[in-house]
């Protein structure tokens, strides 16, 4: 039975002409869950690093990548732990992934780290991460809630909101993002009405609008899933006509929210980890190119979690989970020649040569000592019917 839950929640996709790839590498996302239409974008773009690393030739020799997907389920860490398990004795050598902070987690500390493999999370935003005890094998591309929280205070003080009320998915992810997002705003000078836990997975949230709307506020802050409960709050609030304007935070950003609710969205605002720089806009190029819609949240962050992935093994010329794990901050930081998505052929013969490497990519990455993103944030805006970027932050 072990067996066949575990394959349930398995695809495999070979990349190159051989029958069986010369590495494996895994990818474990929320494909069903409440993220379940963002996570298409994240996997192509990880899947995208992969190939092009793979056709290069220049990958430890010629070798070609096969990638294995894992479905994290973003919020059961029981199945996330038994997925990862599949590719571990499937023989992965590092996984992208995960995505929700609550099972990435539980995935380091029950599966990736006991077997030394490298993760590297594209979306995974909980502070409680940054004190992991991960022995040098996790790492993330998107940057900590702790500076979220505070982005997103900074972004609803320049909107003028004076009160807010806020709700919050109650799990890692967003209990430490409201707890940041609440003192920010209070130090902000402005007023926090409520601030309360919503279950995802309900049919009907009037009951936690309700509670809401009692304690009032100029714009209610949903700190939660687009394809979940966050959804769920604004349906009722709409349809109560407690709250027309909306504070979301980056598990909220996505076209599918938009395509629900429409002009309903036009007072609210969000942010999301992002950057304007030179990579984003080559990052864009390269994702069009290879069929990949760029601008949702944390497709730029996939890509750049599995081309620091690969450029790691060119580091350490293995495919060594070991190797893997300790070249990951020399590739990701100065010194070294800039790389952007599109150049990885650049950057693996730049290593086979022995010279240095700054892997910029699609986000201007720089790890901190413990593996994390410093990150910048785009301030989110709806305009004509999709989420628009209004500046970075």
């Amino acid at each position: 039975m072990r067996k066949l839950f575990i394959a349930a929640f398995m695809f495999v996709s070979i990349f190159g002409t051989k029958v069986m790839a010369d590495i494996k590498m895994g990818i474990i996302l929320g494909f069903t869950g409440p993220i379940e239409s963002l996570t298409p974008a994240m996997a192509a773009s990880a899947e995208l690093a992969f190939k092009e690393a793979s056709d290069s030739g220049s990958l430890l020799g010629g070798k070609k990548i096969e990638v294995m997907r894992a479905d994290s389920t973003c919020v059961d860490s029981a199945a996330a732990t038994a997925a990862a398990e599949g590719l571990i004795s499937g023989g992965v050598a590092a996984i992208m992934g995960a995505d929700c902070s609550g099972v990435t987690g539980a995935i380091a500390t029950n599966v990736a780290v006991p077997n030394g493999v490298v993760m590297i999370s594209p979306s995974a935003t909980s502070p409680g991460l940054t004190t992991l005890d991960d022995k040098g094998y996790f790492f993330r591309t998107a940057p900590s809630d702790a500076r979220g929280g505070q982005i997103l205070a900074d972004i609803t003080k320049d909107r003028k909101v004076k009160s807010v009320a806020i709700t919050y998915t109650n799990n890692d992810y967003g209990k430490g993002l409201a707890d940041v997002y609440k003192a920010a705003v209070e130090a902000h000078g402005i007023k926090v009405t409520t601030v309360t836990a919503h279950e995802d997975g309900k049919a009907d949230y009037s009951s936690e609008v309700a509670t809401l709307a009692s304690a009032g506020g100029d714009a209610v802050a949903v700190i939660g899933y687009l394809d979940q409960g966050g959804k769920g709050i604004i349906q009722a609030s709409l349809d109560s006509g407690a709250f027309d304007k909306f504070v979301l935070s980056d598990g909220m950003i996505g076209q599918s929210l938009v395509d629900a609710f429409g002009k309903d969205l036009s007072k609210s605002f969000g942010s999301m980890p992002g950057s304007t720089g030179k990579g984003a806009g080559v990052f864009a190029e390269v994702a069009k190119a290879g069929g990949i819609d760029s601008s949702g949240p944390y497709t730029a962050e996939s890509y750049d979690a599995a081309a620091l992935i690969v450029l790691a093994m060119q580091a350490g010329n293995s495919a060594d989970r070991a190797s893997i794990a300790k070249n990951v901050m020399d590739v990701a930081n100065a010194p070294g020649k800039k790389i952007y998505p599109g150049e990885l052929k650049k950057g693996l013969d730049l290593l086979a040569k022995g010279k240095k490497i700054n892997y910029e990519g699609a986000t201007g990455v720089t790890f901190t000592d413990v593996g994390e993103a410093e990150g910048s944030f785009l301030e989110q805006e709806i305009k004509g019917g999709k989420f628009k970027t209004k500046k970075q932050r």
